[in-house]
């Protein structure tokens, strides 16, 4: 195992900006992404149940894509973008600002889900991409089903930080990404789903039994 990185456990929001607006859009309680992506999603479900073209077992095939396909959406910006640290001032100031400062205070309530400054406009850009690459309509509920992977995602981001379930499926969530954080920081990306990382060998080494 590796040497246990340290992190402040405060739930009290560290200051990151002299302005008070850039400040405010840096925050968000965690069930404004919910109130924000849940009408687009009933609005492509609508979409999906009205076009013409889509058939039942079609629709659920391109709704399970779309989730699929999230789960690998998340992997990838989590460890490409997220865990990608420059070199320069400003590359530095910028990943503390997107991510840095969610390791250094992972308790933090008010980041721990991504504030509409940011989901939107990835929203839009994965609009775009989806739409090109799928089309027709299949699009509709594959990104239905994208935006609830994103939504799934950010519920048990926040928490696996604040909230006690029970269960072994949800004990194995936990420890996942508490290991991320607590541990093996390049390590364990998936935050919904350890798949990718058990597909990209970014799983965590196994612990050594001491002898008894």
């Amino acid at each position: 195992m590796s040497k246990q990185h340290y992190v402040s456990n405060s739930e009290e929001s560290t200051r990151m900006f002299r302005s008070s607006l850039f400040e405010s859009l840096s925050k968000v309680h965690y069930s404004v992404p919910l109130f924000i992506f849940m009408p687009v999603i009933a609005y492509f479900l609508y979409l999906s149940f009205t076009a013409p073209a889509l058939g039942l077992v079609s629709g659920l095939a391109f709704f399970a894509l779309g989730l699929f396909v999230w789960t690998l959406t998340e992997y990838v910006m989590h460890r490409f973008v997220f865990h990608y640290v420059p070199k320069s001032k400003l590359g530095l100031r910028l990943h503390f600002i997107f991510h840095g400062v969610h390791h250094d205070y992972p308790k933090d309530r008010m980041r721990l889900v991504l504030p509409p400054s940011v989901s939107i406009p990835l929203a839009v850009v994965f609009y775009f991409i989806w739409k090109s690459v799928i089309g027709g309509a299949g699009f509709y509920p594959f990104f239905a089903a994208f935006i609830t992977g994103y939504l799934i995602y950010d519920m048990i981001h926040y928490a696996i930080h604040h909230v006690q379930f029970k269960g072994k499926l949800w004990n194995v969530l936990k420890s996942h990404h508490l290991k991320h954080h607590y541990v093996h920081p390049s390590k364990g990306y998936g935050v919904s789903s350890p798949l990718w990382d058990n597909i990209a060998q970014t799983k965590f080494p196994e612990e050594k039994k001491s002898m008894a």
